[in-house]
């Protein structure tokens, strides 16, 4: 039998619907980051670089540009004949058929693959979130814990606190007591999402719990772990966490790595982020061309200014046209004259000539105001916008427009135009 000492679990079936649009034909994990990469690409780099060989990837809402892109796992040194990374899609069986309906039911539904690995430890990993963390440091401190699960946690402001579910802890950081989203939390400790078990504590709490409706790590597994008196540890880590659940959080996570010296460095040699690169023609600045503090991926053509923004791949920026405090996506064609600001544009999208964005006075949205704010305007993949039209801040486009979508040329603050009888 196969013997691995831990093996890696990677929650990647999200929705994401707080990215609005930018989610409505790909999940989560699959949306571009920081031009080049996609927001997978930073958990399981995590896992090569820490010596995790075998990654399951749990997949499920709009799963075809993730399977795609992770493919048998080439740029992470990820395809192996033993282990490596393998897709798992919910699946028919004789009975009990379901989609996964909870983190850790879609776990349970793997007890198969987990188990032909006959691991020691299992890493819980969420496919959503940026940052870079050595696995293999949270192991030694779980063994050195004695500890039957050990959750990473970080500290967050206290005012903050009640957005997440914390942990308390003594003074050896053995966890004592859990709270859900506190109205007066007790502790500042919260919870990443990211967790090892030793195997046989995980599958046992697994099958006893296995018939709770939308079967829960946070709500089900830990707790169940904890009633046992099982001794479970909080692993304290301190470097760059970001969840990019909001479009907010996306855009400001995306112009961090563009700071003199970004707090998120995608440049060190010892820690290197890996993502599927197809093989693409060098950028091209123009004779008339201005960039300035930005992120300008392969193959793009600038003929116009570009200032503080992230390009992704195939992308051309017409001449006359000025992009500020941007992110562009992959494929995507920019006309000439343009104006941009703050604008999230989704891939193999294309912006007529004279398209002016982010103009005018914020209004709240008028259909999903928690999900359009801040004064971003966000453009959906496969969108087309015609030439000389006007859009407003906290707004959102969507499909193949034409001007009779836009009264005098005009898309006003918070307002919402979704083609295709989709919702945004």
């Amino acid at each position: 039998m196969v013997k691995k000492e831990m093996i890696a679990m990677l929650l990647a079936g999200g929705q994401g619907s707080r990215l609005g649009v930018l989610t409505r034909k790909v999940a989560k994990p699959a949306v571009s980051f920081g031009g080049k990469y996609r927001i997978i690409d930073f958990p399981l780099s995590n896992c090569i670089d820490s010596g995790v060989d075998t990654v399951g990837v749990l997949t499920q809402y709009q799963p075809l540009r993730l399977n795609t892109h992770i493919g048998i796992g080439i740029p992470w040194d990820l395809d192996r004949n033993v282990g490596g990374v393998t897709i798992l899609s919910p699946y028919e069986r004789m009975s009990n058929t379901d989609w996964y309906t909870g983190t850790a039911n879609a776990i349970y539904q793997n007890i198969d693959y987990m188990e032909s690995f006959n691991p020691d430890y299992v890493l819980i990993l969420s496919g959503d979130h940026i940052y870079k963390m050595d696995y293999e440091v949270m192991l030694d401190f779980h063994k050195a814990n004695g500890a039957e699960a050990t959750l990473a946690v970080m500290p967050v402001p206290m005012e903050e606190a009640k957005r997440f579910g914390i942990v308390i802890t003594d003074d050896n950081r053995k966890i004592v007591d859990f709270e859900e989203k506190p109205e007066n939390p007790r502790s500042n400790l919260a919870s990443m999402g990211i967790y090892i078990f030793n195997w046989k504590t995980l599958k046992e709490a697994l099958l006893a719990k296995a018939d709770q409706p939308s079967l829960d790590f946070g709500k089900h597994i830990i707790p169940y772990i904890h009633e046992k008196q099982s001794p479970i540890y909080a692993y304290e880590y301190n470097g760059y966490w970001k969840d990019v659940g909001t479009l907010n959080s996306y855009w400001e996570a995306n112009m961090e790595l563009i700071d003199i010296v970004p707090e998120f460095n995608l440049y060190e040699e010892y820690w290197k982020i890996y993502t599927k690169s197809d093989a693409l023609a060098p950028q091209y600045i123009s004779a008339d061309g201005v960039v300035e503090r930005s992120l300008i991926a392969e193959g793009s053509q600038i003929y116009g200014q570009v200032y503080n923004s992230i390009i992704g791949c195939n992308v051309e920026i017409g001449e006359g046209t000025v992009v500020r405090d941007s992110i562009i996506m992959n494929d995507t064609v920019i006309g000439k004259n343009c104006e941009l600001n703050k604008t999230i544009i989704a891939e193999n999208t294309v912006l007529s000539d004279g398209v002016r964005t982010g103009i005018g006075d914020e209004v709240e949205n008028d259909t999903a105001p928690h999900i359009y704010n801040h004064g971003l305007v966000c453009i959906g993949e496969h969108t087309t916008v015609p030439a000389g039209v006007t859009v407003g801040k906290n707004t959102v486009i969507f499909g193949q427009t034409s001007s009779e979508d836009y009264p005098d040329n005009v898309l006003a603050s918070g307002k919402s135009l979704v083609k295709e009888g989709d919702k945004a």
